[in-house]
Formats: C-alpha cells, sequence, structure tokens
C-alpha cells in the first residue's frame, strides 16, 4: 500500500514538475490569453453549492470534476444529471447540461464517464459588408466536454486517480479539439475519517487549434477580376492549468450531525488565485445545507466596494446549496435519490443556479 501511494505521489510531482511553466507562471498580463474557459465551470450542483471548497473530500459522479480520486467511493454504479443556467439574465440564454455515471469494475477500481454540453443560443451572423444583424441568419456555437476516468482506493485512507478529457468546439464552418489530463489524490485520517485532504492537477494537456473554412477569405488581387481564397494563419492557444490543494475536518455530533469546515487553494495559470472557504452541515447524510465564499486578490477595493476590476474570475464570493438524499428502503446499502440545488453569485449578471438528481446504487 505504501508503495503504491508512493508510486501515484511522484506521478503527481512529476506531473507538476512538467506543467510548473504553465501553472505557476500565470499573472495578469496573461489573462485572456488560454483556450477553453469551460474547462474551469463546475457543472455540477452539490459540489458547487459551496464554492468548490470540499474538492479533498469530493465523492460521486461529481469527484470527475473536483478530484477524480473521489470517484472511487462508488458502491455499484452512480448517475448524475444536472442542469445549469449559467449567467442568468444574458440575452442568449446559456444553459450547460451535464450527465455522468460511474461503475465499479473491481473490489478497488472505478471508471468513469461523463458528457458536459454548452446551449448557448443562435447568434446573429454579421460581416464586415454586411454588419446588419438581421439578414444573413444566426449560427449556433457548440461546446462539448467528454470525461473518461478511472480512480482506485489503495487502502481505506488513500485513493488516487486519473482523467482524460475530450474537449470540442465548434461552429457550422470552424472547429477544434483537444485532450487533457488531469490526476488526483484524496487522503483521509482521524479517529473517525474525519479529517481529509486532497491535491489534484486539472488540465494538463498539449495546445489547441482551430481550422475549417471559418478561417478562410473570398477576396479580389491587384485590384482585378480574378478571386482568391485566402486562408489566415491561426495561432493555438494553451489551455487553462489549475492546481488544487484542499483539506477539510469534520465535526460529529450525537451520531446523526455532522459539520465540516473545508479549504481550498486554488493555483490558476492564467488568472488569478483563489482561496475558498466553506461549511456544510448534515443530518443523517440526509438533509445537507452548505455555504462558501471564494477570495481572490481585488475582490474589494480601496472603497470597500465588492468586486473591484482588478479581479479576474467570474465566479467569487458567496455560493450556497442544499441536498436531500434519501434512501428507498432501511436496508444499509439500499438504492438512494439525492436532489441538488447550488446558487453561485458572479460579477455580473444575475448568478448560476444548478439543479441535479443523483440515483446511486
Amino acid at each position: 500500500m505504501k508503495k503504491s501511494f508512493r508510486y501515484i505521489v511522484l506521478s503527481l510531482i512529476i506531473l507538476m514538475g512538467l506543467s510548473a511553466p504553465q501553472a505557476f507562471a500565470g499573472n495578469k498580463d496573461r489573462s485572456g490569453q488560454a483556450g477553453a474557459p469551460e474547462l474551469l465551470i463546475n457543472p455540477w450542483a452539490a459540489s458547487s453549492g459551496w464554492g468548490n471548497a470540499g474538492m479533498s473530500f469530493v465523492h460521486g459522479v461529481e469527484a470527475i470534476y473536483g478530484n477524480v480520486a473521489g470517484i472511487s467511493s462508488c458502491r455499484t454504479l452512480d448517475v448524475n444529471f444536472t442542469h445549469t443556467s449559467w449567467l442568468v439574465g444574458v440575452g442568449n440564454d446559456t444553459r450547460i447540461s451535464s450527465f455522468g455515471f460511474l461503475a465499479r469494475v473491481g473490489e478497488s477500481s472505478v471508471l468513469g464517464l461523463s458528457f458536459m454540453s454548452f446551449s448557448i443560443g443562435e447568434i446573429p451572423i454579421t460581416t464586415v459588408g454586411n454588419p446588419d444583424p438581421h439578414t444573413l441568419g444566426t449560427y449556433k456555437p457548440n461546446l462539448m466536454n467528454i470525461n473518461l476516468s478511472f480512480a482506485k482506493a489503495f487502502s481505506n485512507s488513500i485513493s488516487g486517480g486519473a482523467n482524460l478529457k475530450i474537449i470540442s468546439e465548434s461552429i457550422k464552418d470552424m472547429g477544434g479539439v483537444g485532450v487533457a489530463l488531469d490526476a488526483g489524490i484524496q487522503y483521509v485520517t482521524g479517529p473517525f475519517d474525519n479529517v481529509h485532504f486532497g491535491i489534484t492537477l486539472k488540465n494538463i494537456g498539449p495546445t489547441m487549434k482551430f481550422s475549417g473554412d471559418g478561417i478562410s477569405l473570398r477576396v479580389f488581387m491587384d485590384h482585378g477580376n480574378q478571386q482568391f481564397t485566402m486562408v489566415q494563419r491561426v495561432d493555438d492557444f494553451e489551455l487553462p492549468t489549475q492546481l488544487s490543494i484542499a483539506a477539510a475536518y469534520d465535526f460529529l455530533f450525537a451520531e446523526t450531525n455532522r459539520i465540516t469546515l473545508a479549504g481550498n487553494f486554488i493555483s490558476n495559470s492564467f488568472t488569478n488565485d483563489q482561496f475558498i472557504v466553506g461549511l456544510e452541515y448534515g443530518w443523517k447524510e440526509m438533509f445537507l445545507i452548505r455555504a462558501g465564499y471564494t477570495y481572490e486578490n481585488g475582490i474589494w477595493s480601496k472603497e470597500g466596494v465588492l468586486y473591484d476590476d482588478g479581479c479576474m474570475n467570474l465566479n467569487r464570493g458567496l455560493s450556497a446549496g442544499l441536498s436531500i438524499d434519501v434512501p428507498v428502503s432501511k436496508k444499509e446499502d439500499a438504492m438512494r435519490f439525492a436532489l441538488d440545488y447550488s446558487y453561485r453569485d458572479t460579477y455580473t449578471y444575475g448568478g448560476t443556479h444548478s439543479v441535479g438528481l443523483r440515483i446511486i446504487f
């Protein structure tokens, strides 16, 4: 067990070393230079309800995003459906639909698969020659992430996992596909397994690049009558690498009540680093309520006004959520149904709302 743990830690250290130029070189001058920003969006309702503070012990399908090591807690089969209203008040009414499931494939191994799809709505087509948004029709961007995950529990205390992401971004005449890798470890200790630690490295992969007919133009050369096709050069772009280090402590009361204090430090390669703290109260693990606060440098201006222009991340400040998790019978291993809701405050617009349904076998 100790050897396996050493191998996992060594693998993460190697990944961190390879990604160090990206993961720790971030500053305000690089803001906006990364692509695929949807990789930084948590599409799940329960874990986002306290601002991603609980990444040291996140479990179930939601661990595919938070810390892939957490999927190793799956008993037999987990299923999760989540719908998110992203940035309420945006004109195109952006929605995120997410689906994922986990399956135990051995005594201590779990496989996972999840999909995250954006519905951005119709956007008017405009050109330099025809800027009228009502004459050329519309187009619809397509954004989708597919995650293939594997995790293994090496003991009752240590689990590790890896996640392969396939990233797809396209419109009707142009698109790009990329791949990225996540890796994570969770460690639990304490007299009642109430102390949690976790580390995860996300979005490590090669650069992406767009291609297609959308980057070509029909032009006339030298004021002649002959038309040529000119293909514009398109630069590639990096992925938003992220390192997360999290910890949590469970305060247990009378065997039926739990209060968890959690914290998470996130190092972003292209935006400000963030510090997240959160609290979760659980009664018999059937009713849970949670809240979190996400801080980054510049969130308070000198005048004491929330959300100074020096901030770079859209999700910051308060978040809150609740879950109702009910077994279908009194058996210890009975199937469970859970309903999750979360709200995340955002810099602009009306915040983000998520509603999820989980089925646990």
